[in-house]
């Protein structure tokens, strides 16, 4: 019946995933069937990891932060797990040897959280190699099933991918992270007075982290080509959408990308990809 408890956990992983994240799910749904639950796996230990430094408030997160970082490793040596997000993920971590200084990168990150409202340039990039760089690292491992020398060639792009989502989240959450929990991730800024200059020297890094990360995209195995596509073709329709909007809009509202756009988005992707001219 072992394999019983496998298909349960990992059910709760795609539930996580699915329940949190409508746009990366269907992303990872694009993948190939070989691929996707190892991704999801991955993103129900992040998301849950996310939760705690960001959503329990009224509980002692850095404990909770400690203790789910030591059953996850737990779980990564014994092979199991009773807690079936960490069973999951341990399945993904053990099967495709993710290296397990990605996963020590995550939790830092994670810890960094409680720890810093104000970033400089060596924080801020520490924080997102571990808060999204390593993801992306982690998934890649996934994506290229155990190619050691794709890896290492596919690596920079997969760390700029990551860069630029988790960047696009930054500038879209500048008022929650601002005003709710008093965090500001862009080094040497005073969000209380962004000006049009500073956001555009955010906005140009961004898309040299996009332009980086797309030539990754185009090199990686077609099982998973397709599905990091659209993930990118999301991001970066929702960066361009910041991209208009003027510094005041940004810090007072979330920007989104309405569903309707999303099924477009959708839709030219294939057709992209059906003439092999993505």
């Amino acid at each position: 019946m072992m394999h019983v408890f496998h298909e349960v956990s990992q059910l709760c992983s795609r539930n996580t995933t699915e329940r949190y994240s409508t746009s990366f799910s269907s992303a990872i749904r694009l993948l190939h069937q070989d691929l996707r639950q190892p991704i999801y796996n991955i993103y129900g230990l992040v998301r849950f990891a996310d939760e705690i430094v960001d959503t329990f408030h009224e509980h002692d997160k850095a404990t909770l932060i400690k203790d789910f970082r030591k059953q996850t490793f737990e779980a990564i040596e014994r092979g199991i797990s009773l807690n079936p997000i960490l069973h999951s993920f341990q399945l993904t971590v053990n099967q495709f040897n993710i290296d397990h200084e990605l996963i020590h990168a995550f939790f830092n990150s994670m810890e960094m959280d409680l720890e810093q409202t104000q970033y400089n340039h060596k924080t801020y990039n520490d924080y997102i190699y571990g808060s999204a760089e390593v993801v992306g690292l982690m998934c890649l491992y996934v994506f290229l099933e155990g190619d050691k020398a794709a890896y290492e060639k596919l690596k920079p792009s997969a760390r700029s991918l990551g860069a630029a989502f988790q960047k696009v989240n930054f500038l879209r959450d500048v008022k929650a992270d601002y005003s709710q929990l008093d965090r500001t991730y862009f080094p040497g800024l005073d969000f209380s007075n962004f000006t049009e200059r500073q956001k555009r020297e955010i906005e140009e890094d961004i898309q040299k982290d996009f332009d980086d990360a797309y030539e990754g995209i185009m090199q990686l195995p077609a099982k998973a080509r397709f599905g990091v596509y659209v993930a990118y073709k999301y991001y970066l329709s929702l960066f361009r959408k910041i991209k208009r909007l003027q510094p005041a809009t940004i810090m007072h509202e979330r920007v989104r990308i309405p569903d309707y756009h999303k099924v477009m988005i959708l839709l030219r992707a294939g057709v992209r990809n059906q003439l092999n001219i993505m």
